[in-house]
């Protein structure tokens, strides 16, 4: 009898470690997958933030766009355009 209960002890005692070393190694293959989502947070808040700034700058560009200031800076730096008798100069040197 003792023989018997002594064998349950050690397999139940096995059953725990392996139970122990099963949840060991979820809690670190979780904490992997939350440091990754973490990452993928921040890159993506940096990218909205990017893209709200594209936005404002965008709305600022539409609600001006009939301004004359707007227009000739699109043209000149956009599009390339000069005033009439303006002589653009480009230093190649360095």
């Amino acid at each position: 009898m003792k023989r018997r209960k002594s064998g349950i002890v050690i397999i139940m005692g096995l059953l725990m470690l392996a139970l122990i070393v099963y949840a060991a190694t979820s809690l670190s293959r979780m904490n992997a997958r939350i440091e990754a989502a973490e990452l993928a947070k921040d890159a993506l808040a940096d990218e909205a933030l990017a893209l709200a700034v594209s936005n404002a700058s965008l709305e600022y560009e539409i609600e001006h766009s009939s301004d004359l200031d707007m227009v000739e800076r699109v043209a000149r730096d956009k599009l390339g355009l000069v005033l009439p008798g303006e002589i653009i100069y480009y230093d190649i040197g360095s």
